[in-house]
């Protein structure tokens, strides 16, 4: 079963291809929406809070502010919809999941910038 899984996968799914990028890093990610004949592209700049899965049935989580309301929105990675992902700052943090973020304000809920 698990074989045909993969098999449909790597014949029907197109693969996207995306700049690596992992938990702590800030990313703009351009997407289309569809309103009835309208299509429109609309971006989601935020902090990667996790990536999880592998493959095609990958996802990853952005978290923004928007005034004082934190917005989680999850992406799949193959998402049809996904045009490109811009990764605006590399982040340095010690975890993959960084749940821990949600619960920070102010400038406890900095990041650092990693150096190249």
């Amino acid at each position: 079963m698990e074989e045909l899984v993969q098999f449909v996968q790597s014949e029907f799914v197109t693969k996207n291809e995306f700049p690596s990028f992992g938990a702590g890093d800030t990313i703009t990610v351009y997407y289309e929406i569809r309103e009835g004949e309208k299509t429109r592209t609309q971006f989601f700049k935020g902090v990667v809070i996790q990536v999880k899965g592998t493959g095609t049935s990958q996802t990853f989580t952005i978290r923004k502010m928007s005034g004082t309301v934190g917005v989680e929105r999850i992406f799949p990675i193959n998402l049809p919809a996904l045009q490109k992902i811009e990764i605006n700052k590399k982040g340095s943090v010690r975890r993959k999941r960084i749940y821990y973020f949600r619960g920070l304000t102010g400038k406890k809920a900095r990041i650092r910038e990693k150096r190249s």
